[in-house]
């Protein structure tokens, strides 16, 4: 099973909802897939994130995308998960985020039989599921302390629209060393994380009904050709094909 992730477009009788977190930046989300027959393929858009999700009895790690990830049809059904801000699943889980670049990975491939039987048993067992992989990643967080701040204010930056080289300055690193930190924090390099945050700021404030062009610039664009360029490398669609298919709602 390839959950839902922000960006998606999820096919109409899915019911997808999500709320807020305790912890701070993350979300929770839950799909109920009612029977019947599959919905076309759909594409899962990079956001940045990474998520813990609970899925047919198993626990699988959503990595970083750098482009756009084709669920099968097939590989589908009611989910629930916890969405993890840049650079925060990695402390969590132990594990730098380049080595789950591009990857969906059950936990069991990650962690110790012992420990996922345990993660297991008790998100089976409870009502919420979504509420369990909570209470798991702040009893983590407290076992491992926060992230970096360092690479939390990087995110932070360049989810408002800074420049590499601007955010590089502000936290006091080289190019190589904002680089690797990235790669470890984030699974990509800064230009990359910088892309994917500019092209959600931008499908977010169409989705808020700004036309394309206004939305290309107030994102960050040099214009609205530039924005289309992005949708296409990162996204593997058009801007109208998009939102023609349904585009979800924000932070969906």
């Amino acid at each position: 099973m390839t959950p839902h992730r922000r960006g998606s477009t999820p096919p109409r009788h899915q019911r997808y909802r999500e709320r807020p977190s305790r912890l701070d930046g993350a979300v929770l989300w839950t799909v109920d897939v009612p029977p019947g027959p599959p919905q076309p393929a759909r594409s899962v858009l990079p956001d940045g994130c990474m998520d813990l999700i609970w899925t047919a009895g198993r626990l699988v790690v959503a990595g970083p995308d750098t482009r756009a990830f084709e669920v099968d049809p097939h590989d589908r059904g009611p989910c629930a998960a916890i969405r993890l801000p840049p650079g925060t699943a990695p402390v969590l889980l132990g594990v730098p985020a380049y080595e789950l670049r591009d990857r969906r990975v059950e936990l069991a491939a990650l962690w110790s039989r012992t420990a996922v039987g345990a993660l297991t048993e008790s998100v089976a067992r409870s009502g919420d599921p979504a509420a369990a992989l909570e209470d798991f990643a702040l009893r983590r967080t407290a076992e491992t302390g926060p992230p970096d701040p360092l690479t939390v204010a990087v995110a932070d930056r360049l989810r408002r629209g800074g420049s590499v080289a601007a955010t590089a300055a502000e936290v006091g690193l080289g190019a190589r060393q904002l680089h690797r930190r990235s790669l470890a924090a984030f699974g990509y390099g800064p230009k990359t994380l910088a892309r994917v945050l500019r092209l959600q700021r931008a499908l977010s404030l169409v989705r808020a009904g700004l036309p394309y062009a206004e939305a290309a610039c107030a994102a960050g664009c040099a214009d609205q050709a530039h924005l289309a360029r992005e949708m296409r490398d990162l996204a593997g669609t058009t801007l109208g094909a998009y939102f023609d298919a349904g585009a979800p709602a924000r932070g969906t």
